[in-house]
């Protein structure tokens, strides 16, 4: 029996997709990935001023402004020959640090443990928790009247299996309630040393504006102790009760199997050291990143312009009238191979390379507890599980970086814009690979273009119709119910999508 599925829009995410799939005897077949809007922020650094680019492309995204404003002060740092003094590098760490922390939270707790929590469970709840009792009282009124859509975003939601135990269900909707604060806790912490959050105001070439007072490092510190106690108790042993409740995804969406990072968090000057390093990881085992084989293709995109081009000749030219073209994200690829990016292939490439003693412990420790093996990690489960792990490992190490910071210490260096330039920054936003490509002539911006993580993971067919990762992910994942594909939506979901971010 075949059969067509519509998903449009996925919901619980930020920005705009569309999911198309196309089942046969109960499994997917196919999958189709589209980004539906177009937006442009190529187009509209054209001409403006260097110094505009990281606070324009910060826009992009209000969930991971930091990281794209960290990729643009790189590439401008690289095309004006500068380079932060020790504490510049530190406290972009501590600002990009604090960003990752509460878009992992948001992503688990307020858009995807929604898939398996049975909000419904608190119905039943006799307990004295405040938070709790005033959520039964709202979601009873809600439904009650009839409201067209109740209670979002708890209800409504797709029919299916979700947690059985009561207890797990209550504790996992009273760290939801949590979650909002400690998310907003993160936030203050960015805009600390930021200026403000979203869109920090002190990234910029050279280091950040930001001066380290005694109050501000102390102020960070307490933020952080709150979110690594909540992370430690909260995050890790839910995240834990998930996976060990439904075993069966981590079967589920293994994707294209191939895993791509730039790497993220220099630990030393010459960002030669990373926290987490970059590389490229295949079935023919883990390699050195070579940049200049990334490129971008479009037959199947809704542009005009050349296919197959490098980044820093690329082109941002559309035609949403193009036959056969069916979404508005390019086909990112790597030796002409689909990559998955994010913090599974963040975590996976660190612990394959086997010398990142830390990552190492946290991997092993959970897949023990869960009775797994590292290729469980390929899937689903897997993703969840890498993006805990890596909320640990850097809210731990952030910690590190303050102890090396002092008031006073310098974090910024002069520098002067050229006439002519190039520069490439390549970073890691919370949902994976994210790179800037800038080039300037006459003082100005010539050419700007943004490769970014939903870009590599939700893109479309390439030139040779090579599905993209999340539309691999999809296929084989059993439908229970058309009407009702929660099974399709736990893959998207599990790659944390980023439309807003990926469209050109």
């Amino acid at each position: 029996m075949t059969a067509k599925v519509e998903i449009d829009p996925v919901t619980r995410l930020e920005g705009h997709l569309a999911v198309r799939l196309e089942l046969d005897g109960g499994r997917v077949s196919q999958a189709f990935s589209s980004g539906e809007m177009f937006r442009g922020f190529e187009v509209l650094l054209r001409g403006r001023s260097p110094m505009d680019a990281q606070q324009i492309t910060q826009r992009i995204c209000g969930v991971c402004p930091i990281s794209h404003g960290t990729a643009s002060i790189l590439a401008q740092d690289q095309a004006y020959g500068v380079s932060p003094p020790p504490g510049g590098r530190l406290v972009r760490n501590l600002i990009l640090a604090a960003n990752y922390i509460q878009s992992h939270l948001i992503h688990f707790y307020h858009l995807a443990a929604l898939d398996f929590v049975d909000v419904t469970a608190v119905l039943d709840y006799q307990g004295r928790d405040p938070a709790l009792v005033a959520l039964k009282a709202w979601i009873k009124s809600q439904v009650e009247a009839k409201v067209t859509y109740p209670a979002a975003p708890f209800l409504p939601r797709y029919e299916g299996a979700y947690l059985g135990q009561a207890e797990l269900n209550l504790g996992a909707v009273k760290h939801y309630l949590e979650a909002l604060e400690m998310r907003t806790k993160a936030h203050k912490m960015v805009a600390l040393f930021g200026g403000k959050a979203p869109h920090a105001t002190a990234l910029v070439p050279g280091g950040v504006t930001e001066q380290l007072t005694a109050r501000n490092l102390a102020a960070y510190r307490a933020m952080l102790d709150e979110l690594r106690t909540f992370i430690d108790q909260a995050y890790l042993p839910d995240v834990a009760a998930v996976a060990q409740a439904f075993p069966d995804y981590f079967a589920t969406g293994r994707g294209c199997g191939t895993f791509l990072a730039y790497g993220v968090f220099p630990e030393n000057d010459g960002r030669t050291e990373m926290l987490l390093p970059g590389g490229v990881l295949t079935g023919e085992g883990l390699k050195e990143l070579r940049v200049e084989a990334v490129t971008e293709q479009v037959k199947y995109s809704f542009f005009s312009s050349a296919s197959n081009l490098p980044p820093a000749q690329g082109r941002t030219e559309p035609a949403p009238d193009k036959a056969g073209a069916y979404s508005w994200l390019k086909a990112p690829r790597y030796d002409g191979r689909p990559m998955e990016v994010g913090p599974l292939a963040r975590i996976l490439v660190a612990y394959t390379r086997g010398d990142r003693p830390e990552v190492t412990r946290l991997v092993d420790g959970l897949l023990n507890q869960l009775g797994a093996k590292p290729e469980a990690l390929l899937s689903v489960m897997g993703r969840h599980a890498a993006r805990a792990l890596e909320c640990k490992l850097v809210a731990d190490r952030a910690a590190a970086w303050l102890d090396q910071l002092g008031p006073g210490q310098p974090t910024f260096t002069e520098f002067t814009i050229p006439r002519t330039g190039r520069g490439q920054g390549l970073t890691e936003a919370p949902r994976g690979a994210l790179g800037h490509w800038l080039e300037i002539h006459g003082h100005k911006i010539a050419n700007y273009q943004c490769v970014v993580p939903s870009t590599w993971n939700c893109s479309p067919r390439d030139d040779a119709g090579v599905p993209g990762p999340v539309e691999q992910a999809l296929a084989g994942t059993p439908i229970a119910d058309p009407d009702n594909p929660l099974e399709a939506v736990r893959v998207i979901r599990s790659f944390d999508p980023c439309l807003a971010c990926a469209v050109h």
